[in-house]
């Protein structure tokens, strides 16, 4: 009996030695560091604890881990940002966007690619954002923000969009200011008709709140000029998303005819305007988009437009969108950078998009997979846009591990060590 305790002693002291060796809870050993805001591009360790970042280093000890992932050959980026998603999901089939049909519940589609920040682009309104905060921000893994439709209605489709007397800036003003954890700016988003006015009340709701504000036009006979939206209506800090789209109701910022980046554009970079992919169902044409990173002009922020409709078309998902750019010869680091520091600053929360020590611990661990390896005669990805638009790409991104809050929530092909994905 006294041996046994004696044994049962030995055992719980070795024990609490190894839980106090291991002094962080997640260690990704071996990996690429890709970290725009510090400037980092180099083989290092990443450590952390809870739900925050602890050290980037060389050689930490992976005995120091309770978990630690093989990033062997693979990038490790902070968790992607994508701040145009669609999430209201609900079950009214008549409010398309707005608690109904053509949003998707985040936590289905993020981890998987990377993704462990969305920011929900009007769906809900100031009348509504209390049930979208109930049914998708509170019950998310994916950390979701919010831009708040200046329709008090949300994204209801139809004559709710329409509806200008439906437009308070007050109101949104109000919501936004009681949710600063939630909510990051407003949106205006499917006006069509030659009225400034959806535009101003949007921006008077920004000004009230302190908050940016993304204009996507919806569109009018004839087109609103963008040079007097940029130089005119929006501020500093204004995001201009579905920057590369080219449709007949909406002037785009690319020449056609002469293939160059209208000289207003440039200024209104230098002014402030932040650029924002928004690739959506019909919002990115390659047409506008491979002149204008040949130019040099490269988007501010990569993002999605992601719902029912772009998922399954030529959009797909953060990833795909991630490795059109880089097919078109915008650089990686860049890519990134566009996938997660810039996304940070554009809304104000730059706790997110970085490794520096101290941050929030979200991660990702992306594979770029060469083209040599593809079963086709040509050893290239096929990338295409809704026009049916096709170029050749040699690279393409594949997220392997994600890392949310500290936790270990994706993992592709097992790299992390014990392999516990968290389910909280």
């Amino acid at each position: 009996m006294k041996k046994k305790l004696i044994v049962l002693l030995s055992v719980f002291a070795l024990g609490i030695q190894v839980a106090a060796a291991q002094k962080y809870s997640v260690v990704i050993k071996g990996g690429r560091v890709i970290d725009p805001k510090n400037n980092i591009n180099a083989l290092l360790d990443v450590a952390m604890n809870g739900d925050t970042i602890k050290l980037v280093a060389k050689n930490i000890d992976p005995k120091e881990g309770r978990q630690v992932v093989n990033a062997k050959g693979l990038y490790v980026t902070p968790g992607l940002i994508d701040i145009h998603s669609h999430n209201f999901f609900g079950t009214k089939m008549d409010q398309t966007y707005s608690n109904g049909p053509n949003a998707l519940p985040p936590d289905g589609f993020t981890f998987r690619t990377g993704v462990t920040t969305v920011v929900d682009a009007g769906c809900s309104g100031w009348k509504s954002f209390p049930d979208f905060k109930k049914q998708t921000i509170d019950i998310s893994k994916t950390r979701v923000l919010a831009f708040l439709n200046i329709v008090g209605e949300g994204m209801r489709g139809g004559t709710y969009e329409q509806n200008v007397d439906d437009m308070d800036a007050a109101a949104t003003a109000k919501v936004a200011m009681e949710n600063p954890e939630y909510v990051v700016g407003v949106k205006l988003a499917h006006y069509n008709g030659y009225n400034w006015t959806p535009t101003d009340k949007a921006v008077e709701a920004g000004k009230l709140a302190n908050i940016p504000v993304m204009i996507d036009f919806g569109g009018s006979t004839p087109v609103l000029p963008i040079e007097e939206l940029f130089m005119k209506h929006l501020r500093p800090g204004d995001i201009f998303t579905h920057c590369f789209g080219q449709l007949s109701s909406r002037e785009p910022i690319l020449d056609v005819a002469t293939g160059k980046i209208k000289p207003f554009v440039y200024e209104a970079r230098k002014k402030g305007i932040l650029f924002d992919v928004g690739y959506g169902g019909i919002s990115f044409a390659f047409s506008q988009a491979i002149p204008a990173v040949k130019s040099g002009f490269y988007p501010n922020t990569i993002s999605t437009d992601i719902h029912t409709g772009s998922m399954n078309n030529a959009m797909k998902d953060m990833l795909n969108v991630m490795s059109k750019f880089l097919a078109m010869g915008m650089d990686l680091p860049s890519v990134i950078k566009a996938s997660t520091w810039a996304p940070a600053q554009a809304i104000h929360r730059e706790q997110l998009g970085n490794l520096s020590v101290g941050s929030r611990a979200d991660v990702a661990v992306l594979r770029l997979i060469d083209g040599k390896f593809q079963l086709n005669d040509t050893g290239t990805f096929g990338f295409w846009d809704y026009t049916g638009t096709k170029i050749q790409g040699k690279q393409k991104l594949e997220a392997e591990v994600t890392i949310r809050a500290g936790r270990v929530v994706y993992d592709l092909n097992g790299l992390t060590n014990p392999l516990v994905i968290s389910r909280r």
